[in-house]
């Protein structure tokens, strides 16, 4: 009830702020410029804004006050976290919006351009218009930086302001690493567009936009990244999983875009090799795009990949290292598979054409898919190899050493890997299906009809030869699928071996019933009966005892120095609980003559939430950039 009735009270405060917020800065504008801002309607509207929003900020923000001074839970909760934090973005985030557009108009007009040539949404505004909105936004950050402030220094538990304030960190550096690459890219595309000494009227303000970015974001960038970096003496900081997620997405996101420019970049070289008609103009208008996306993306997998190794290096443990590489490497090695595999199947499709007469040589269709082809193969398989074979060679380390084996054995049983290794595998099922009725239904036609058409040759040969193609990655990842639990079998199997475990006879088939459980699942542990009132001879790792034993254990139990594994029962009046939270649970749920019903506390299910939002975010982020790179290399 609490935590709803919380979400309540900060979601309207932070609506109606904004209300408020915009309400001023409409109504600052409409006076200062009536004629730009929209005269009387403007002003009303502002006003209806200020009047509705205040007295409803006011309400709720004041009942939050009150509730956090007068409750520690409610001073530490996440939402309110969320809530102060989630203040100063939406308000710093405009006042960096309405300089970025005051520096790009500056800039526009101090090269002679019309202010027109600025980014359309900054194009229409005044430097009125910006002021305003950064003075506003500016005096409503300040006021609950203050409050956020003095929160910090009044905090009893941390821990949640701790951990939205990594994402508020994290937020501002994307944002400013976002804009820091648009405006590089911006730079690089026209220089490509227009090579040559002079530049012309025509495009000059792509230039001028791409500086007003880099001179907004980076610094935006470069401090929001140096804070986090300072803030890594904290070993929650180092440990988080947030800081280990954002490295993954920027290293991956621009090695996957570098890959896609390069493969863009190699089949406009090799048209011009085989023979197709392109000018300067024409190759590095084509270049241009992929090139102008790569460099900067490229940067940022370089700078941010160099983070990850150094991240996961910190860690110590080398299974550990091992494990958090593998992912990073799984992705790229799937996306090597898939290039090479297109590669092959269009140079096969290619050499039918060819052999069938299909093909017309040296025409542009010809070369198109020739280079394609040669331009998958020459970027895909240097990619899965150098992938795909060091990961394999982790699965296949056996006992040489107990590094060595523990590698091998937890590779070969990592969820990453078989997640992979399926997912191939249910690819090749797919496609050799689809394929399988394609062919199936060719031959069925020419059985019915008793006629080939002039393109039947070449349509059974294309279909066999992807139906081959399927087959053999199919087969391949099968037996290295079939290897993996084959190792893992016997592995598991020589270490339950050795495993001896004593299981304390309580009586009412609690023996049998634990002897069934191991069956079933296929154990080799070594198993020993005992009774309660006498101590076996012979070590153990384990024993195994029911709740009513564990409360009244005799000495010999008590002392055992091993793993006590207990069996809840049905036992009167006996509640286990795992810590002193659950504990109060139960007791107030007793006073309230309730059924007493265990909750596991952990983490603040809104911080979960939080993580949410901020995922979404940050895909949203790099979806812009895949959308952009898209467009240069394809020129939509």
């Amino acid at each position: 009830m609490k935590s709803i009735r919380r979400l309540y009270f900060y979601l309207v405060a932070f609506i109606s702020i904004e209300v408020v917020l915009w309400g001023l800065v409409g109504l600052l504008r409409s006076i200062v410029d009536d004629t730009v801002s929209g005269g009387a309607d403007a002003l009303a509207q502002a006003l209806a804004l200020i009047l509705v929003g205040v007295p409803i900020f006011l309400i709720h923000w004041l009942w939050a006050q009150r509730a956090s001074s007068s409750d520690p839970e409610e001073k530490s909760a996440t939402l309110r976290a969320v809530f102060l934090y989630a203040i100063l973005l939406g308000t710093l985030i405009p006042v960096v919006q309405n300089l970025l557009a005051f520096i790009d108009r500056a800039l526009i007009q101090a090269t002679g351009l019309e202010v027109e040539r600025a980014f359309r949404a900054f194009s229409e505004q005044t430097l009125a218009d910006n002021f305003i909105a950064i003075l506003m936004n500016g005096v409503v950050a300040a006021y609950f930086w203050n409050i956020l402030h003095g929160e910090w220094a009044t905090l009893n538990d941390k821990e949640n302001f701790s951990e939205v304030r990594r994402l508020y960190r994290y937020i501002w550096m994307l944002y400013g690493l976002l804009m820091t690459v648009f405006g590089a890219q911006q730079i690089l595309r026209y220089l490509f567009y227009i090579p040559g000494d002079v530049l012309g009227e025509l495009g000059r303000e792509v230039v001028v936009n791409g500086a007003a970015l880099i001179i907004v974001g980076t610094p935006v960038w470069a401090y929001s990244w140096r804070v986090i970096q300072d803030s890594l003496s904290d070993p929650a900081e180092m440990g988080s999983t947030l800081r280990l997620g954002i490295l993954y997405l920027l290293a991956l996101g621009g090695v996957i875009t570098v890959i896609t420019t390069a493969w863009s970049i190699v089949n406009t070289l090799l048209l011009l090799l085989l023979g197709q008609d392109l000018t300067f103009s024409d190759v590095m208008q084509r270049i241009g795009g992929p090139v102008s996306i790569a460099v900067p993306l490229g940067a940022v997998w370089a700078y941010y990949g160099h983070w990850l190794n150094r991240h996961i290096e910190a860690v110590g443990d080398v299974v550990r290292q091992a494990g958090m590489k593998r992912l990073y490497n799984y992705i790229l090695s799937f996306i090597g598979l898939v290039v090479s595999f297109v590669g092959v199947a269009t140079l096969l499709s290619f050499t039918i054409d060819m052999i069938t007469g299909s093909g017309i040589v040296l025409s542009d269709g010809f070369r198109s898919s020739l280079a394609s082809s040669i331009s998958s193969l020459i970027v895909g398989v240097p990619l899965w190899l150098r992938t795909w074979r060091p990961m394999q060679a982790e699965a296949l380390l056996t006992g040489d050493s107990s590094t060595g084996s523990e590698l091998g054995d937890h590779a070969r049983r990592s969820v990453v890997r078989k997640m992979y290794l399926y997912l191939v595998l249910f690819v090749s099922v797919i496609g050799g299906m689809a394929t399988a009725v394609g062919l199936v239904y060719q031959l069925i036609i020419v059985v019915l009809e008793g006629v080939t058409g002039s393109d039947f040759a070449n349509n059974l040969l294309n279909l066999v030869q992807l139906l081959f193609l399927f087959g053999v990655v199919l087969l391949y990842h099968l037996n290295v699928l079939r290897a993996d639990g084959a190792s893992a079998a016997d592995a598991l199997s020589e270490k339950q071996g050795g495993y001896s475990v004593l299981v304390i006879d309580s009586g009412n088939g609690f023996v049998d019933s634990v002897k069934a459980a191991l069956m079933k699942l296929g154990s080799n542990v070594q198993v020993t009966v005992a009774n309660p009132s006498e101590g076996p001879q012979g070590n153990f790792n384990a024993i195994v005892l029911n709740g009513s034993l564990a409360v009244n254990a005799p000495e010999w139990i008590r002392e055992f120095g091993g793993n006590k594994i207990i069996v809840q029962n049905e036992t009167k009046h006996l509640v286990w609980t795992d810590d002193s939270a659950q504990a109060a649970q139960s007791v107030q749920q007793l006073a309230e003559g309730q059924e007493i019903r265990i909750q596991k506390e952990s983490r603040s299910g809104w911080i979960y939430v939080v993580y949410v939002f901020a995922a979404l975010f940050v895909l949203q982020l790099l979806f812009i950039l895949l959308a952009v790179g898209i467009s240069f290399v394809t020129g939509f």
